[in-house]
Formats: C-alpha cells, sequence, structure tokens
C-alpha cells in the first residue's frame, strides 16, 4: 500500500477507484523482489489488472442468504449485505449518542492524515472527513461498500489490515480502530503496526464493547439466556482465533506497544430500555433495535461454520436471544470501552514487527 492521496480519481472500466486497490504486503519492508520473483508472494495481488481485481473484489460469497465479502474470504465473521450495512450505520449513531454528539474523545488539532481501520461503510470517516476539510481521511476495508460520493478529502482502500502494513513510518496524525472485535488475530502486533505508522505525537483511539451482556443486580441469574449467548459469542472467537474480548485488554496492550497517557473511558448500552436514565435508555432501544434485527449477520456464521452448528439449530439461538431482548424485567447491558493513547513526541524505538 502507498500512502493515501485525497484527490484520487474513479476508473471508467471497473468502478472502483484504483487506491482502493492496494494490498498489503506480507514479510519484510524492505524486501528487495527481482525479476525471479515473479509470483510476488502466493498472497500478492500485484501484477493483476484492475478490471479483475475489482471483479475479485465484488465476486461476493453468499451463505443462508447472507452475503459476504470475498476478498481473503472468510477473514471476518459478518455480512457485508444491506442488512449488515445498516446496523453499522445504527452502531454509529449509537457511538455518537455515547460520546455525547462526538466523533472521537482523543484531544487531536488540526489532523492532516487520518486513518479509519476497518471503516466499514465508512460512515465515520465521512462524517470526519466533514468535521476537519484540511484533513485526508483514509477508510481501510475488506468489502467496497462505502458510498460512491464522498467529500473530496476522504478516500477509501480495500484491504486486510491483519497483514504487515505499507504504509510509511510516522504517516498518521490520528488512527481510528471501532468494533474490530472477532476481527484481529494478533492485537499486540496490530498496535505496534498503528505505532509504527502514527506520528511522533499522534493519537489512537481504540472504541470496543463487551458481547457478554451483564447486570449490576440480581435480575440476571446463573440460567438466564444471556449467559448462555455470552458464552458462545467467546468461544466462536477462540475458535475463530480471534478474540471477542478485546475491550478489556485494549489499555494494556496499548501501553505494552509502547503508547503513553492511556486514557479509558467506559460505557454502557443497556439489553433495551429497561433504564430510567434518559440517556442509558435512548441507548438502550438502538440496542434492542440493532440486535433484534442484527444477530443473525453478527452470528450465523460464527456458528454453523465455526462451531459447526445446523443451520436449524442457529436458528433457534437466535430466536432465542430475539425473546430475551423483550424482557424488560432483565437489567442487562453491554459494557464498552473507549480507549486513546499518544506515540510519545520523542519515541523509543519498535520492536522488530
Amino acid at each position: 500500500m502507498v500512502s493515501s492521496a485525497c484527490e484520487g480519481s474513479s476508473s471508467p472500466d471497473s468502478g472502483i477507484p484504483p487506491e482502493m486497490l492496494h494490498h498489503y504486503t506480507s514479510g519484510d519492508h524492505d524486501e528487495d523482489l527481482t525479476d525471479a520473483d515473479s509470483a510476488y508472494g502466493d498472497d500478492s495481488l500485484i501484477g493483476d489488472d484492475t478490471k479483475t481485481l475489482s471483479t475479485y473484489i465484488t465476486d461476493y460469497r453468499y451463505e443462508f442468504g447472507r452475503r459476504y465479502h470475498s476478498y481473503r474470504d472468510g477473514a471476518y465473521w459478518g455480512p457485508n449485505d444491506e442488512v449488515a450495512n445498516e446496523q453499522q450505520d445504527i452502531a454509529h449513531h449509537m457511538y455518537f449518542l455515547t460520546l455525547d454528539g462526538k466523533l472521537h474523545l482523543a484531544p487531536i488539532s488540526n489532523p492532516q492524515e487520518i486513518l479509519d481501520v476497518g471503516t466499514g461503510t465508512g460512515i465515520w470517516a465521512i462524517d470526519t472527513a466533514d468535521e476537519y476539510p484540511s484533513a485526508c481521511v483514509t477508510g481501510v476495508d475488506l468489502s467496497p461498500i462505502q458510498p460512491p460520493f464522498v467529500p473530496p478529502n476522504c478516500v477509501f482502500e480495500i484491504d486486510d489490515i491483519t497483514l504487515s502494513w505499507t504504509y510509511p513510518p510516522n504517516s498518521f496524525d490520528f488512527i481510528h480502530v471501532r468494533e474490530l472485535f472477532g476481527c484481529i488475530p494478533d492485537w499486540d502486533k496490530f498496535f505496534r503496526e498503528c505505532w509504527h505508522c502514527l506520528k511522533p505525537g499522534g493519537y489512537i483511539e481504540v472504541v470496543e464493547h463487551s458481547v457478554q451482556p451483564i447486570a449490576d443486580d440480581a435480575t440476571m441469574g446463573p440460567n438466564h439466556f444471556y449467559n448462555e449467548w455470552g458464552r458462545v459469542v467467546v468461544e466462536s472467537g477462540e475458535r475463530f482465533g480471534k478474540t471477542f474480548k478485546i475491550w478489556e485488554e485494549s489499555a494494556s496492550r496499548l501501553k505494552k506497544a509502547g503508547f503513553v497517557d492511556v486514557i479509558e473511558k467506559q460505557y454502557k448500552w443497556p439489553m433495551n430500555g429497561w433504564s430510567p436514565d434518559p440517556k442509558l435508555h435512548e441507548l438502550g432501544r438502538w440496542n434492542q433495535f440493532r440486535l433484534h434485527g442484527g444477530i443473525e449477520g453478527f452470528m450465523l456464521r460464527l456458528l454453523t461454520t465455526t462451531l459447526g452448528w445446523s443451520y436449524e439449530s442457529a436458528q433457534v439461538h437466535l430466536a432465542q436471544m430475539r425473546a430475551a431482548l423483550h424482557d424488560y424485567r432483565t437489567h442487562a447491558y453491554l459494557p464498552g470501552t473507549v480507549v486513546y493513547a499518544q506515540k510519545p513526541r520523542i519515541p523509543t524505538p519498535l520492536r522488530d514487527i
């Protein structure tokens, strides 16, 4: 991948902007490829023409009526169809409410280069580009599901951020990470990549929530279905090799990677509108709506492919969750964290990635 340019233009042949077709390289950044390396490595797309790449990227996989990404097939558990995309935008609204009308909490000032990792529909990147018109905002994702008309200072790239990054060092003022739970096989390596590509003094922000509902009172007993739900999701992440528990690990892992001034803010998303608190009540209403319509996309591939359940067993499990979401007597919620940290202005040398 080369450094992003906000003035990129679309290709009339493929319908996908050339800058979206960049690819992470594997191995050392400075590896010298000669003519003998004609394959560019088994995982490289270098050498393929843009039209072929665009066809490959949009040749989606369909499972049980849901559409999934084709590039790096199987790397992500969620579908990329319209139903799933709507759920992502609902979650964006919920985060906006959670942060009291802010797009982030990191105290960035006059940023010029911003990276949104796992941008999804691109809604955060687009809103951030509007908020910082002098900045170039780059969103990167496995799926080309972002809208074609975006602010001129916003670009999108199709890439797998779990592979070795080839952004130049010290490239970004701010890196935004949100809802990458179950997506990263090695979070320590991922945060070292972020550290490497942030400018000295730049910020990273990681926004994640738990997948295990809990309650602060006795309304959620040990036999409540929410306990089974959380256990199954966590187990599926362990089998998949990508944890869903990063929300409680972000702060310690950022410190381990060399970031300083690590600040953690906690939040709660009620499972429905049980809370009398106006803000939590509103968040709970949205969370119930989001989960009721989105749990199939959230869990279907994990249940059937990762855990090996039958489609019918998976649907029974999902139906039990939808039923539980209607129980206002249970005061359950999903805990979450917003963690932001800074790369030292005079950074110490980074360990090899």
